[in-house]
This record gives C-alpha cells, sequence and structure tokens, in this order.
C-alpha cells in the first residue's frame, strides 16, 4: 500500500492543538484515581461498562467515521472475542496473557473472510451482507450448545496471571479496562492521524480518485476492517473479563445497531466523539430506565432528535459553541 498521501488529504484530518493532549492527559490522572476517590462499586462498573463500550464504538468508527464503511454487524467481533477469550479460559489455560491475546485474534482472523466479501460491496449492500454475517454468528453460538453453551451462555473461569488470580476485585478490573481503553485511544488515534487514516479519508471522499492515484482500495478497506474487528474483539474480551459470562445476546444485531447510534450520536469521523456517544448512551439508558418502564422510547426519541438537529454528533455541538464562545470574547 502507497504511503504518499496528497496534500489536500493530509489536510484532511487536521494536527490538533496542545489543548486536547492536556485535556486527555487531567481526564485520564482523574479516571485513575477513581478507585481511591470513594465511589460507590455501581459507579465504578458503569464506568467501566462505559470504557469497554467506547473501546467497541472507537473501533466502529475506523471503519464508520474514516472509510465511510457503515456495518451493521460490527458486534460479531466483539462476542467472538469474548467466546474465544473464554473458550480458551475453561478448555486451554485460565493464564491471562494467553487468553487476552486469543479472544483479539479470534475477532481479527473472522474478519479477514468476511471483509474480503463485504468490502467488494458498498453503502447499502454492505451493511446488508455485514448484517446476514453477524446473524449468522448469532446463530451459531446460540445454537452450539455443546460449545457456546446456547441460550444459556457460557461461564467463563476466573483469570490468572502465572497461576496467581488476578482481576478478582472490581478495582484491578477497573484499571485494567482504563488501561486497555487508553491504549485504544492511542493506538487509534495514531492510525487515524497518520498515512493510513489519511488515505482511508481520501476513500471515503472520493474513491475513483484514489484508485487513479496508485491506492489499493481494497487492500486499505480490508486493513482496516481487520483493525477495527480487533479492537472490537478486545472490547469483547474484557467484558468476558467483567462479568465471567458470555451471552449470545452480544452478537444480536441489536448490539450492532447501539454501537453504531454510540458513534453517529457522539460524531462519526472524530477522534472523542464514540466516547462521547458511548458515555451519553449507556449514562441516560442507566438514568431513564430508573424513573420510567418507557425510557427505551423516551431514549429513541431523543436520539433521532440528536441525529436530525445535529449530524456531526454532540463533539460538533461542543466544537460549534467552543467557536461561538471564543468569537463572543
Amino acid at each position: 500500500m502507497k504511503s504518499d498521501v496528497p496534500a489536500e488529504l493530509r489536510a484532511a484530518v487536521a494536527a490538533p492543538s496542545p489543548l486536547p493532549y492536556a485535556a486527555g492527559a487531567a481526564a485520564l490522572a482523574v479516571l485513575a484515581a477513581v478507585p481511591w476517590l470513594g465511589i460507590s462499586e455501581f459507579q465504578r462498573s458503569l464506568l467501566l461498562e462505559v470504557m469497554i463500550f467506547s473501546i467497541l464504538a472507537m473501533s466502529l468508527n475506523l471503519i464508520l467515521g474514516y472509510a465511510g464503511l457503515v456495518s451493521f454487524g460490527h458486534a460479531a467481533f466483539f462476542a467472538v472475542g469474548s467466546y474465544a477469550a473464554g473458550l480458551s479460559a475453561n478448555h486451554v489455560s485460565t493464564e491471562i496473557w494467553l487468553s487476552v491475546p486469543i479472544g483479539i485474534a479470534a475477532g481479527a482472523l473472522l474478519a479477514l473472510p468476511v471483509g474480503w466479501l463485504s468490502i467488494r460491496l458498498s453503502g447499502f449492500y454492505f451493511l446488508m451482507i455485514t448484517f446476514a454475517f453477524a446473524q449468522m454468528v448469532y446463530a451459531v453460538v446460540y445454537r452450539w450448545n455443546w460449545l457456546t453453551g446456547g441460550s444459556d451462555g457460557l461461564l467463563i473461569a476466573g483469570p490468572t496471571l502465572f497461576k496467581s488470580p488476578v482481576l478478582q476485585s472490581r478495582d484491578q478490573l477497573y484499571l485494567f479496562a482504563l488501561a486497555c481503553f487508553a491504549a485504544t485511544f492511542l493506538l487509534l488515534h495514531r492510525i487515524v492521524s497518520g498515512p493510513f487514516g489519511h488515505a482511508l479519508v481520501g476513500i471515503r471522499e472520493n474513491t475513483r480518485r484514489m484508485r487513479a492515484l496508485g491506492y489499493n482500495v481494497r487492500a486499505y478497506k480490508l486493513a482496516g476492517f481487520v483493525i477495527a474487528a480487533a479492537f472490537a474483539a478486545l472490547a469483547g474480551v474484557i467484558n468476558a473479563q467483567f462479568s465471567l459470562f458470555a451471552a449470545p445476546e452480544s452478537a444480536h444485531w441489536t448490539q450492532s445497531a447501539s454501537a453504531l447510534v454510540m458513534v453517529l450520536i457522539g460524531g462519526a469521523g472524530t477522534k472523542t466523539g464514540p466516547i462521547i456517544g458511548a458515555a451519553v448512551v449507556l449514562l441516560l439508558q442507566h438514568w431513564l430506565s430508573s424513573y420510567t418502564q418507557y425510557w427505551s422510547l423516551a431514549l429513541g426519541l431523543l436520539f433521532i432528535l440528536l441525529i436530525t438537529t445535529a449530524r456531526e454528533g454532540i463533539h460538533g455541538l461542543i466544537l460549534r459553541a467552543a467557536k461561538r464562545l471564543g468569537a463572543s470574547r
């Protein structure tokens, strides 16, 4: 794949100012201090869940926001990561240094044939074929009782490190998830800010021109698809360690739809938008469900309002408000 990128494509992903880095470092420091701030166990579990689904949303954003590939089956890789790590822990070894890489590798390996077939299509057809593959994964984990536990799900053995139990407390698991969350953000930031990310933006904006410039468009799309699947599988692995359980619902199309909503609500094609979207969706879900049994209806109406009135997502609204504030000053 070519590494030289036209100047206009390099400009498509603007170089960030030092201020976001300082804000990100401060936010990370606060998150790292959470176990010692006296926050309740429920709130820590909620923050942990937000980090897990932020990783899933960030992974989807790589192909949706930058490559323009609308996948409706991204949860399949999330589920495969959970089940692969769980089966490895149950039948091979509970060592975390083995089960985590196996879960990530399983998601990436599944993405190779799925991506190879899917990227030959675009638009609605790409969406539908990813949806079909995801439903096939759901059918497998739901029907194969002998391997996955079927509709009852899969109980997962507790992780160990050199035969010593690890991640047994919520604080340990929280810090592990935080480390994975920070690593995912930094790695994806580096990917989308470099020539590969610029090329994906160019493919999204003008595929014919990129092909005419000599770029192997299919290779770039497939690479992006596999990378996104690997990070989605990582989110699934962390989720499996969080609950020590893998459920077939994690592969259902509704899980893919939730990840898609998170990206669109937060702001597709932005670095922090998926994180904002995941936090808003999960926090609102927990808050509304404590007040009304019709919380899903209220949540859906709110999402429709946000998507129709703010196409750039909450991230774009924040930037717009910041610019207006700066202009007024």
